[in-house]
Formats: C-alpha cells, structure tokens, sequence
C-alpha cells in the first residue's frame, strides 16, 4: 500500500529552518570535550566527589607538560663564578661551571630562537641596557624566592624557568587588567563587569576579572558566606560571591580538574571535610599574590609599552601560568632536582684553586 504525499504549505521552510537548527547545534556541541569521558571517585561514596577526565584532554595536557632532558651536570671544581663574570648580582654563589650551565639551559628554556642576546648584548654581555635582562634577573631572584620560602605550596618539587615560559619568551599563560567595557549610548544600568565572556572563566556569566580584585594589590577576601546572619556583620555580598566563583572557574580550568579536587560537596565551605589539595591551593593563591605584587607589578616601568597591557599594567601571573591544564605542573615531574642552582639554598660544589685565573668573562 502506498502512502500518497501530501502538499503541506510551508513545510519545505520549516525543514530548511530546522536543518539549520540542527547545523548550529552541532557547531555549538563541538566546542564540549567529545567522548569518552573517565571518572575517578575521589572520597565516600555518596558524597559526589568524583573527578572526570577526557582523555582527548589529558592527552592534550600530556603534550603540554614535557619536562626537557637535563643538560650535562656542571664540572665540579671550578672557580667561584664572581671571578669570571661580570656583573653577577643573583647567581654570585655559584661556580663558573654553574652559572655557565644556567645560562645554556635558560636559552633553551626562554629563548631558544633569539639565543643570548635575547638578554644580552652581543659586545658586551655585563651591561644593563636591555630590558630583558633586567626581567630575567628578576625572575631569577623571584625563582629562587618560590622555592625556597613557598615550600607550602610547590614542597620538594620546586619551579625552573621553563615551568612558566616551556621554550617561549612571553609565557603563554598570563593576564593584565581587564578595562572596563564601553556602554552603548543610552543604555540604562551597570554591566558589574559582568557579562563579557572570556576564555578566563569558562565562558561563565560572571565577573571577567576576578584576578584583579584576588590576586593583585591589595585583594580581597575570597567568601561565597558570612559566619552570621545579616545584619550582624556579615557584609559578603552577591557581587563578592560572583567574584569567587569565576575565580574558582579558572582555578579549576587552570588546573584541569573539578570542583571536587579540593571541595566536599556536602559544604563547599567547610575546611575539616575538604582535600588536602584544599591547603595546598590556599597557599597557592598567596604565593601568587607575593609573586605578583613583590616582583611582577614593579616591573611595568621596566617593560616597553608594546609589552604593557591595555590599561598600562604590566604582565601578572596566576594558576595556569605554571600548571598549564595540569592538577600539578608536568604531572609532579621536578626540574629542580637537576638544577639545584635555582633552589635559593644552593651550597656551591668550590674547589679552591689558589693563585688559578680563569679567562675573564662576562655574563
């Protein structure tokens, strides 16, 4: 039996309309992590606290987060390096062996293509003139400053240059001030600096700039909930619980894992019940806030205006500049075991070697 076709007026537009629908559909999916997707139950059970994983992600985390072969060790029984090199104003305490090993792995590290001169001029290696030379210095001492004062956060395991900057000279993974957003002519209200999407915070409808008000100058407390009902003191707003939440957005996103990495679901505020990696993240939070006040903020005078942001700021760290999509930076791989030069506690190897003159160099 055959089934006659009928002639629906209009039903040709609604197909078209509805292949669209389907095409921006598909178009919007591709941007989700496909599947399969792999949970680890981390806790109780019964207490939601469970990680998933892509492996499509983890394999593009993989990649991102190589450690590079150690360079030959320094030979042991070299002069002091002060006697060689000019200028020395951080790495004094090393041997010539050391510091010239320092300088070849950080040219792999940082500036691979531009090679020395990136920092140094080619004539005259001691000299100051150049700004990245400047910033390199001051990225030594803030090196040797995490890994010697923030054990709390980066233990044993230390950072290297390369945790940052992984064979660029700009690290990858680095923020400015945001500036506020024109309002269209007319237009009644205030955005909140909300409502401006950004890859920062996962797209989220929530403040774009959290990293201003919690890891800058003078930052906020970060509360979702007060200790006391109002109007007995507690004056954490709405707007202020916004704030952490796109904070926690990129926290998570930074690190590539759940809520549930350092939260209990049960109450998201409650210490006694949370992760150990909880401990570990607030420590975090605070290294990042010294390392940006105490040595990024004060470098802007420094940096020329093409390396400045568009409020004039220059670049800040957070999260993801070392971690890279990883819950710990190259998955716990230590750099610093093979560089112990940059640990901040380095007891150079000397041999003496009275009345011995090494070629003069500069560094």
């Amino acid at each position: 039996m055959k089934l006659a076709m009928l002639h629906v007026p209009g039903l040709k537009r609604y197909s078209r309309l509805g292949a669209c629908a389907g095409l921006v559909l598909t178009l919007c999916l591709t941007g989700c992590e496909p599947p399969p997707v792999d949970s680890v139950q981390r806790g109780y059970r019964g207490l939601g606290m469970v990680e998933l994983y892509s492996r499509k992600g983890l394999e593009r985390e993989a990649a991102l987060n190589v450690v590079p072969d150690p360079i030959a060790a320094a030979t042991p029984g070299t002069p002091p390096a002060t006697t060689a090199f000019k200028n020395l104003q951080v790495l004094n305490d090393l041997s010539i062996s050391e510091m010239s090993r320092v300088m070849v792995a950080m040219t792999q590290w940082v500036a691979p293509a531009q090679g020395c001169t990136y920092c140094h001029e080619a004539a005259n290696f001691a000299s100051d003139t150049l700004y990245t030379k400047v910033v390199a210095r001051r990225m030594l001492q803030m090196t040797r400053h995490i890994n010697a004062d923030w054990k709390t956060h980066v233990a044993t395991t230390g950072v290297t240059c390369y945790t940052c900057h992984r064979g660029q000279p700009v690290p990858s993974q680095i923020w400015f001030k945001s500036p506020t957003p024109n309002q269209s002519a007319g237009q009644l209200g205030d955005h909140g600096g909300m409502t401006v999407p950004t890859n920062s915070i996962g797209l989220a409808s929530l403040p774009y700039d959290p990293f201003t008000t919690f890891y800058d100058t003078s930052p906020a407390e970060i509360r979702v909930n007060g200790d006391t009902a109002l109007p007995e003191g507690n004056r954490h707003s709405i707007k202020q619980t916004e704030w952490t939440y796109a904070l926690m957005m990129n926290v998570s996103q930074s690190l590539g894992v759940n809520c549930t990495y350092c939260h209990n679901t049960r109450s998201f505020a409650i210490w006694d019940s949370s992760t150990p990696q909880r401990n570990t993240a607030w420590y975090g939070i605070r290294m990042v806030r010294d390392l940006n006040t105490a040595y990024l903020d004060p470098l802007a005078s420094t940096f020329p205006s093409n390396r400045l942001g568009p409020t004039g700021d220059g670049p800040k760290l957070y999260c993801a500049t070392c971690h890279q999509g990883a819950y710990k930076p190259f998955f716990g791989a230590s750099m610093l075991k093979d560089y112990p030069e940059l640990s901040g506690e380095h007891t150079p190897g000397l041999a003496a070697t009275a009345g011995t003159a090494a070629p003069e160099k500069t560094d």
